[in-house]
């Protein structure tokens, strides 16, 4: 059967011995598999786990909702998990650049990164709820995620690790997300804002597809600095 359609999708495959598996799909071709594991057909892996051609009894395309997996060309947007909060508190939270136009710093000490982490992932449930870690090669280079769903909206934010920034990872990552968010979850309306000092997210914003709508003078405070606040909005039909 051709797995190959089946690359990056959620699938429910019933294998020839009776069992069955859900997950993400990642396809591989007869040559990578005959290189890296001496076998003789492609296959598909579900997580670590490799099932041949000759070994799926049958395979289907499923929906999932809230945060799902997601692949792009440079990342993995996963979901957190515990270990994920020292990084997090070293990258993002000890960095002043990283909140300087938001005020919102969730990872500011070990503890309120390690409870963030927690709090994040027992809200996994909600399919509602969409908040993920952007990761290159087990490495966290940055956030990203969706909040507050009201009326068919959200509203969407990101984070890059400084050393990771300027290479498109937001763009790319932001992108995904309002793909998803649209065509899989079915939100009308996904709406951003930056300050208007912050040119980088500017860009990643606009450049993801999102259109600005307005500027709220001096609509935005932190600490002892005010900003006009620029807000965005992407729909499926942008």
């Amino acid at each position: 059967m051709d797995l190959s359609k089946f690359d990056k999708k959620y699938v429910f495959i019933k294998d020839i011995y009776g069992g069955t598996f859900t997950g993400l799909a990642r396809y591989e071709n007869y040559e990578f598999l005959m290189c890296e594991y001496g076998g003789d057909e492609d296959g598909i892996f579900i997580e670590d786990f490799l099932l041949y051609n000759s070994q799926i009894q049958s395979i289907e395309e499923i929906e999932i909702h809230g945060t799902a997996e997601l692949w792009t060309e440079q990342l993995i947007l996963r979901r957190y998990r515990p270990e994920d909060a020292e990084p997090l508190y070293r990258y993002l939270g000890s960095e002043p650049e990283m909140y300087q136009y938001s005020g919102w710093n969730p990872y500011a000490s070990p503890e309120l990164a390690r409870e963030t982490v927690r709090q994040f992932i027992t809200h996994y449930h909600d399919e509602h709820f969409y908040s993920w870690v952007m990761d290159i090669d087990d490495v966290i280079v940055g956030t990203i995620g969706a909040y507050d769903y009201k009326d068919n909206r959200i509203e969407v934010g990101f984070s890059v690790v400084q050393g990771w920034q300027g290479r498109g990872l937001a763009t790319e990552a932001l992108e995904k997300v309002l793909e998803y968010l649209t065509k899989n979850e079915g939100i009308a309306c996904v709406t951003a804002w930056c300050a208007a000092e912050n040119a980088g997210s500017r860009r990643v914003l606009e450049k993801a597809g999102m259109q600005h709508v307005r500027t709220d003078k001096n609509g935005l405070t932190v600490g002892d600095k005010v900003y006009d606040k620029m807000i965005y909005e992407y729909r499926q039909d942008s």
